[in-house]
């Protein structure tokens, strides 16, 4: 018998607004299945959003959801869990606006290892307003503000939330979609700030101007750059030049933010 969705799904929410061809309903899935693998309480689950086509996610989910302002996700996921420490938050977010406008919050909470889990979809792009270039747009690349190219060197987001003190790091691809379940399933448990970087397709604002044929060619894309961690360690870097690392980047075991924060709140008022 096939995985039950539904049960995870606002009743009247489908069809999904996402274009064809879009992988943000694979990357949707994944995480449902990692919610069911660890066993999550839909009222005791809060999951978070700014602006952007990856935001909508968690407008179709059953659980206590916030669709908030641009890049502002991981600043009200904060305060959900600051206020409501027993609820497990994620957030849920594009490129855009993860490392751009929310780009000042995201450091900020891998810094403070805040028990949050951050699922940043990342297309290389502005999808929803625009098509213009993001962070994440590669060298070269065309976008509608960048119709001759992108001048511009990309964020390595996995390498960015490593450096600001994320505690576990993960990245996958929207083609290898049993991948995603298990990074974000380990991601959920990991106590302290978790980032799993799915790098997705969007063939609409991205594949066009790049003259991408089709859908297939863009996840084939995702498939050929995609080197397990395992076998990039024995690769050398002319090998690795144009590939992208999946799996669990990194992983660390530290104080979490709120329970240290309950501590000092505890000597204050212990005199």
């Amino acid at each position: 018998m096939g995985f039950d969705y539904e049960n995870y799904i606002r009743p009247g929410k489908l069809p999904h607004i996402w274009c064809p061809g879009c992988g943000h309903g694979i990357v949707m899935k994944g995480l449902i299945r990692a919610i069911d693998a660890v066993g999550l309480s839909k009222d005791m689950t809060s999951i978070v959003s700014g602006i952007g086509c990856a935001s909508r996610l968690p407008g179709y989910l059953d659980f206590c959801t916030l669709h908030t302002t641009h890049g502002r996700g991981v600043a009200f996921a904060t305060g959900i869990k600051m206020a409501k420490p027993e609820m497990d938050v994620i957030c849920v977010g594009g490129d855009g606006d993860g490392v751009a406008i929310g780009g000042n919050h995201f450091i900020h909470a891998c810094r403070r290892n805040i028990d949050i889990t951050y699922l940043i979809m990342n297309n290389h792009i502005y999808g929803m307003t625009g098509g213009q270039f993001s962070p994440t747009t590669p060298t070269g690349a065309k976008a509608s503000t960048t119709p001759y190219g992108n001048p511009d060197p990309p964020f390595d987001i996995a390498k960015l939330a490593i450096g600001a003190g994320a505690t576990f790091v993960a990245r996958g691809t929207a083609y290898h979609a049993t991948q995603i379940e298990k990074l974000l399933t380990e991601a959920i448990r990991h106590k302290g700030f978790s980032v799993v970087e799915i790098l997705d397709s969007c063939p609409t604002t991205y594949g066009r101007r790049n003259k991408y044929k089709s859908v297939i060619e863009m996840m084939n894309h995702l498939k050929d750059s995609a080197v397990p961690i395992a076998a990039a360690e024995k690769m050398a870097a002319e090998q690795l030049k144009g590939k992208v690392i999946t799996g669990v980047l990194y992983k660390e075991n530290k104080p979490e933010y709120v329970a240290e924060y309950r501590k000092l709140v505890e000597r204050v008022q212990a005199g």
